[in-house]
């Protein structure tokens, strides 16, 4: 049997739309289920290799009921898959060459900071990488909430009891304000504030990466890796931000952990 460009235009349409579909799932409650199906299928597969015939009977009574469920499990996400559909959405990624997660929250972040900046009002934002940083977040008030510049600008106005301390980032949310992070011990010298302190100390003892906006200059600072870098402007901070989530990203997939 030849394997003809028909079948090769075939199998790329399909693998698309299940990238697409998976996609759409990504950071839903729906992508948890998912995986949970995955689980009974496998077992499924198991029990009936080992010939455990109770199992196995049990395990496909499971996995009906779960596919006769999952239309009303996954309604809001199939709802909104089919209205991106409608709107000429659901290509809108692909045609654009795929919008990065890092980029996004890149740019939401050094948007908020550039307006913060014109306005004089203090920043500290954290952007968790690999090393978890539970011990600071427990510091602070939780929030679990998609990251947003409104958000990031109404949380550090003055008058916001949210105002003082860092918010720590994680994928696009915020997991927690008034975050209380470790000061460094280095001589920073008199013309950075405790803010700049704070940002350096959790970028010695974490691979975060910390941007800090000064209440009384509006200069714009960025810790990582212990070491402070100032005066950025809104474009340049977006850039950098984005090298370093990227960077991160693609360590992930690397043996050793460096590349």
């Amino acid at each position: 049997m030849r394997f003809t460009v028909r079948d090769a235009v075939d199998i790329l349409v399909v693998a698309f739309v299940i990238y697409r579909v998976i996609d759409a799932l990504r950071g839903t409650r729906a992508i948890t289920l998912v995986k949970g199906l995955a689980v009974i299928f496998a077992s499924s597969v198991v029990a009936r290799a080992l010939n455990l015939r109770t199992i196995s009977w049990l395990l496909n009574h499971a996995t009906t009921a779960v596919i006769v469920a999952l239309p009303v499990v996954f309604y809001p996400e199939l709802r909104r898959t089919l209205e991106e559909i409608g709107r000429g959405q659901f290509l809108a990624r692909w045609r654009s060459g795929g919008a990065s997660p890092h980029a996004e929250v890149s740019e939401v972040v050094a948007r908020a900071a550039a307006a913060l900046s014109g306005q004089r009002i203090g920043a500290l934002i954290v952007l968790q990488r690999r090393t978890g940083l539970k011990e600071y977040i427990d510091s602070g008030i939780a929030l679990d909430s998609l990251v947003s510049e409104e958000l990031l600008r109404n949380i550090f106005e003055p008058n916001s009891p949210l105002h003082d301390g860092a918010v720590i980032i994680h994928g696009n949310r915020i997991l927690s304000a008034r975050c209380v992070l470790p000061l460094t011990s280095a001589d920073l010298g008199s013309a950075v504030g405790t803010r700049h302190r704070a940002a350096v100390g959790l970028s010695e003892q974490s691979d975060a990466v910390v941007v800090v906006v000064s209440e009384e200059t509006g200069i714009i600072s960025l810790a990582v890796g212990g070491r402070l870098q100032r005066y950025f402007n809104e474009i340049r901070l977006r850039e950098r931000l984005e090298y370093h989530l990227q960077s991160d990203a693609a360590r992930r997939f690397t043996f050793g952990g460096e590349v």
